[in-house]
This record gives C-alpha cells, structure tokens and sequence, in this order.
C-alpha cells in the first residue's frame, strides 16, 4: 500500500520541492534589493484582499480584482527590472569578470595603488566598477569622460572643491568612462547609523547592479568594497589588495560572485570605531 502511494503521488513530491526551491531563490535574489519592499506589499495585499473577498463574496470587486491581477501580472517585469536584468544576467555568465591577460591584470594593479594613495591622503572616493550589467543610465548623471585609467587623474578628480569631486565614478573597459556621477541611496534600513551617504550610494549602485563599488572614506580614510550590496568596511592595504583579486582573479564560481569573506575581530573593532559623517 505505501509503495502504491509513493508511485501515484511521487510527481507531488517533486512539484513541492520544485516550488520550495523556486520561492527561496526569489526570496534570496529580492531580500537585499529596493524592491523587496514592493514585493512584500504586493502579496501582503493579494493575500488580505483574497480573504476579504473570500469571507464577504463580493462577486463584483473579486471579478474586477481578477481582471486586475491579470494587468499587475504584465506590470511586474516593469517593477522589478533592476533586479530580473541582474538575475538574468548571472544566469547567462559564468564568469561576471575577468582579468585574464596583462592589461587588465596591469589596470587591477593601478586602480589598486590609485585607491591606496588616496585612502593614505584621506581623500573621499567612490569608484563604481563595471562588470555584465550596463552602468550608462548612472553614466548619464555625471559627466563623460572616456580617459585611461590614472593615479594622478583619480586624485586630481576626487580632491576636495574640484568640479567632480562630489558623486561617484563610473569605470568601464578599464577607463573612466564618467565622473561625478549620481548613483542611487539605499533605503535599506542599517544596523550602524555612522554609514555615510557615499557608502549608502555604493550599497544602492550594487544592490541594482552586479558592478563592484570600492569607497574611501573622507574621515578616517578607510577602504571599503561593496558587492550585491554587501558592505565590508575597514579594509587595510593588504586585506584590500587580496579582496580585489579574490573577487576579480579567482577562478572558483564562488569567488566569481564575489561572496564576501567574514572579516576578522579586529576588523570589527575597527569598523565599530569608523565614524564616517554624512560627508562621506
């Protein structure tokens, strides 16, 4: 009898796990994003009003409700394309980056030494880094540049009371492609109140887009990296140098998505002790 069961309802089994697997990658895939909320929203009231509807039988609003579904079902790729484009396009790659011959290992190692110099100078930085996802529609904030990549160009642009020195900049093919450039705040809720808005800007620029976002801080001049919106603050020389080939250099799938590794104690002590103002 058991066997009989199994082998006419083993089809439910999988068609359960199918759809456990399903919600929970939507849920990790929505959790960190701007339109988490939204979701939250929409099923919060497709739910309520479902029970009402249910409860009452008010035929008339269950028929326009239906009608409406049908309508917000069209509307949700509109809603959430930040996040369905990022989806696919981790789909579509296996590698989101890469650094294979030696002028993008030589350009990893400049921008490195560029954001060195500036974390020693103390002077504030945004750097968004281009990977799969086009970062044009933030291009178009700022101000065009299509320059090679230089030290002595990455100061002069982001010194205090320059031009450009305020916003973030966009770097694309190995150039920078744009400066001075407005990427969107995080409206996530953060356990430490001192993250400035040029950190809230990398966390927003990463949680809408697969790119890289490397912030010095105008205070203390500590480097930070911020990956799918993931912040990891306090990073010294070394540790920065390693993350940066970690994320671009690694051959391993799980270090081409650019998991971030735990930080040390004394990398929390440190993080604890960052006050970064809203300057930064």
């Amino acid at each position: 009898m058991a066997w009989e069961q199994l082998r006419d309802h083993w089809r439910d089994g999988v068609e359960i796990l199918i759809l456990a697997v399903a919600i929970y990658q939507i849920y990790r895939a929505f959790r960190a994003t701007r339109g988490a909320r939204i979701l939250v929203g929409l099923v919060v009231i497709l739910v309520s009003v479902t029970l009402i509807l249910s409860q009452f039988e008010f035929q008339v609003i269950w028929w326009l409700v239906q009608r409406a579904a049908i309508l917000l079902l069209f509307s949700l790729p509109i809603i959430f394309q930040p996040e369905l484009r990022n989806a696919l396009s981790k789909l579509g790659s296996s590698r989101l980056f890469n650094f294979s011959n030696k002028s993008q290992l030589d350009f990893l190692e400049v921008f490195e030494d560029s954001v060195v110099m500036l974390s020693k100078k103390r002077i504030g930085a945004l750097f968004a880094i281009e990977r799969d996802i086009d970062l044009k529609p933030f291009e178009e904030t700022g101000v065009r540049l299509n320059a090679d990549f230089s030290p002595e160009l990455a100061m002069t642009i982001f010194f205090p009371k320059t031009p450009l020195h305020d916003g973030g900049m966009v770097i694309a093919d190995k150039k920078m492609s744009a400066a001075a450039c407005v990427f969107p705040v995080s409206q996530r809720e953060l356990s430490d109140r001192s993250i400035g808005l040029r950190h809230r800007a990398a966390i927003g620029v990463t949680e809408e887009t697969d790119c890289v976002a490397v912030i010095v801080s105008e205070e203390t001049g500590a480097i930070s990296i911020c990956i799918e919106g993931v912040l990891e603050r306090n990073l010294g020389e070394e540790k920065f140098r390693a993350r940066m080939a970690q994320i671009f250099l690694a051959n391993d799938d799980k270090n081409e998505k650019g998991a971030p590794k735990e930080l040390d104690p004394e990398d929390r002590v440190a993080a604890a002790r960052d006050r970064d103002l809203v300057s930064d």
